[in-house]
């Protein structure tokens, strides 16, 4: 393990965070800087913030990517940030209640004048944003592509209602939850970033043991999302195992029985 890369030393980032600091790498502020100067930031950042983070970064040289990248095709660009965040993410923080239209895949717009918002998400796979909100008639939560919204606008919501509707959508989600707990073969801590990231769309808890050298990472994740879990430990392969999920623990091991009849071996 390489002690002065940041990005590979995880107790040093957790002892970091543990004392509620940060360290950023000169690479990153430069990156941070190039990034600042792309159109999407002015839509990204509230003005003050945008105009406070390029003071912070006025000594630091932006990245030329000029020479390095040549740009052969040209495709439908889609934007990690989208501009009904923010507005969102106010109405979250302010315990508002929404009401918006959004797009169905047949038939008009729907107009939802009692949605309270839960949380927001962002799919890895799909590269897109979605809400997930409290349908108060239905009494479940809703999850909704942003992409879809329009005309959102926030509203003042009862004494105490939106604390209660995000109790019943806490615990609708976890009542279709699952969690599985991966442990790192001690062989391959030195790729403990990579194995991370592959994990890194998951609620996760990373747990060290000290005495056999061990990384144990909880994920936490929806029923409808174990296939993907799935296909992430199929991708990782010898490099971790998984020790907590019995579902998980019994498709791998049906996996492995395709695998030795497909090719023919005999399992020693």
């Amino acid at each position: 393990m390489n002690p002065f890369e940041k990005i590979f030393n995880y107790r040093l980032l957790s002892r970091l965070d543990d004392h509620g600091a940060s360290a950023v790498t000169s690479h990153e502020r430069t990156w941070l800087k190039t990034m600042l100067a792309h159109p999407a930031a002015e839509e990204a950042f509230l003005p003050s913030t945008l105009e406070k983070l390029r003071e912070l970064l006025r000594d630091d040289p932006a990245a030329d990517w000029t020479p390095h990248l040549v740009h052969k095709g040209d495709g439908k660009e889609k934007m990690v940030y989208h501009p009904l965040i923010r507005d969102i993410r106010r109405a979250i923080r302010d315990g508002s209640a929404l009401s918006f239209r959004y797009a169905t895949k047949s038939g008009p717009p729907l107009e939802q004048r009692t949605a309270y918002p839960y949380k927001l998400e962002y799919s890895m796979v799909k590269r897109e944003w979605y809400l997930l909100w409290y349908h108060s008639r239905k009494e479940m939560v809703m999850s909704t592509r942003i992409a879809k919204l329009s005309e959102v606008t926030a509203r003042p919501s009862e004494a105490g209602a939106a604390e209660r509707y995000a109790a019943k959508a806490a615990a609708y989600l976890a009542a279709r939850r699952s969690e599985a707990v991966i442990a790192i073969v001690p062989e391959y801590n030195e790729e403990l970033s990579r194995i991370l990231y592959a994990f890194s769309c998951f609620e996760r808890e990373v747990l060290y043991d000290e005495a056999l050298d061990e990384y144990r990472v909880k994920l936490f994740f929806s029923l409808n999302e174990q296939e993907y879990v799935l296909s992430k430990v199929r991708f990782l392969g010898k490099r971790i195992r998984v020790v907590e999920n019995d579902r998980l623990i019994s498709r791998m091991k049906q996996t492995v029985s395709w695998a030795l009849s497909r090719y023919g071996e005999a399992r020693e």
